[in-house]
């Protein structure tokens, strides 16, 4: 499994002058250094930056010239990394904050006020559901949650006031993939923007902005990290979006923090970005630090090589489970059982990710034992890490939902989710196998057939196959 095929007129294609995609991931943003000639992005760790006269200082505060002020606002190893990540999705520009729950906040504030509404989708991480249903409310925002795949759900539950569709473009943990084209559609008929965490799938597997999404949010912890070592988060921006369609004064209208400066009409295809900064993070102070920045932006230049070892990983632990007596259902839609095999093979071709759930026969105790069995899976709650991980989200990540919630985020009693990660395909599997047949004497199922064999070598991790 490659990358985007040369020439495909994609962002990462070789087409013509424009750089692909591994290049971007290692160059983008970046020359070395002008100062020093050094060639890795240096971590400026420093709180703040000497103006060069009175002028220039009142002008950088005012949004009249753009330079660095404070590193709660801008620091320039932070935005080697905003610009990298808005390179891979093909968005106009980014701005990095301390997490991904802290973007995702950020992105949704700086477009919504009291009295809007969201529609989101219901297959979603427990801390965003938690996030959308709890904080949101607070701040006098309501909330939809509908079938990620039901596209007429999306339409009925559109309000006077929906102001942003939300959703993942693999949900967790239940695997399921968005349509990203046809909700936007829906969203751009009512003059909403979709707002897409991209997470799981990585601009290397899909990249939302290309099939109609307005924003894409990362949890940059996750797989453009991909070491489990730093938190932080970001948000890309299109720049095909109308902030000034009179739907979004709190966008487009005169800023009273600034004099009166309207930004869609000051920063043009920038405005809505230059808001997010200039007021959401400097305001809420989410930043990133200097050290998290230079973390991440090494994570980011293995991207891909990273995820196709994941995507060829993840499908076959997925071929294993979904022949495994104690195994109820595997829910990875790069395996042509899943209703979004059709999905994946449009959206992301080159493998459906590598974090999906399964179900056990046994329940809560079998999803107890498993874990509790395991010695090559690590026990905790992250994904995207290089190492293998395993979690059981109802008592965890999904903690705070209700069954109602729970069962509408497709998670069940015996549910567990999987990282997969760059080990020896042979060595994860042997050891989920122990870890199934523990989990079997556990609830009583120690009597179910061998399992069949396990794979062994490289797994071609097309989706197709």
């Amino acid at each position: 499994m490659t990358g985007p095929p040369a020439g495909d007129g994609r962002p990462g294609a070789a087409d013509g002058d424009e750089f692909g995609f591994s290049t971007r991931a290692l160059h983008a943003g970046q020359r070395p250094d002008p100062y020093t000639g050094a060639r890795a992005v240096p971590i400026f760790q420093t709180t703040s930056y000497v103006f060069e006269d009175t002028d220039s200082a009142a002008a950088y505060f005012n949004l009249q010239e753009y330079g660095n002020t404070y590193s709660r606002i801008m620091n320039p190893t932070v935005a080697t990394l905003e610009e990298r990540v808005a390179n891979l999705e093909g968005g106009v520009g980014a701005v990095a904050f301390a997490s991904g729950l802290a973007a995702q906040m950020a992105a949704l504030f700086t477009l919504l006020e009291p009295g809007d509404h969201v529609v989101a989708s219901a297959s979603l991480y427990g801390g965003t559901v938690t996030q959308l249903k709890h904080l949101m409310r607070k701040l006098g925002v309501e909330l939809s949650f509908v079938d990620v795949g039901d596209v007429d759900a999306w339409r009925a539950a559109l309000r006077p006031r929906t102001k942003a569709l939300f959703a993942e473009t693999i949900g967790n943990p239940g695997g399921n993939v968005l349509d990203v084209e046809a909700v936007a559609d829906v969203a751009h008929a009512h003059g909403a923007p979709l707002v897409v965490d991209n997470t799981f799938a990585t601009p290397y597997l899909c990249r939302p902005i290309e099939h109609g999404a307005d924003i894409v949010v990362h949890s940059l912890t996750k797989f453009l990290g991909g070491h489990g070592t730093s938190i932080g988060g970001v948000v890309v921006e299109s720049g095909g979006f109308d902030w000034a369609n009179g739907r979004y004064p709190v966008v487009a209208d005169p800023s009273p923090a600034y004099h009166g400066l309207p930004f869609p009409e000051t920063f043009g295809v920038y405005g809505y970005l230059m808001k997010l900064r200039a007021e959401t993070l400097r305001d809420l102070g989410a930043a990133l630090s200097p050290f998290n920045a230079f973390l991440l932006l090494l994570g980011i230049e293995t991207l891909p090589l990273r995820m196709e070892r994941h995507v060829a990983n993840a499908l076959g632990v997925a071929r294993f489970l979904e022949g495994h007596p104690q195994v109820e259902r595997v829910r990875y839609a790069g395996l042509p059982s899943s209703p979004f095999h059709d999905l994946a093979r449009r959206y992301v071709p080159g493998g459906a990710g590598a974090v999906f759930a399964c179900d056990l026969v046994g329940g809560r105790e079998a999803g107890t034992a498993l874990i509790e069995a395991l010695e090559l899976w690590s026990h905790l709650a992250n994904v995207g890490d290089a190492r293998s991980l395993i979690i059981h989200p109802a008592s965890t990540t999904h903690r705070q939902l209700s069954d109602e919630e729970l069962l509408g985020a497709g998670i069940g009693p015996g549910t567990v989710r999987l990282s997969v990660g760059l080990e020896d395909l042979d060595d994860l599997v042997r050891d989920l196998d122990r870890g199934l047949r523990a989990a079997a004497a556990r609830s009583g199922h120690s009597d179910t057939p061998d399992p069949p064999d396990t794979p062994t070598g490289p797994v071609d991790a097309e989706v197709v196959a």
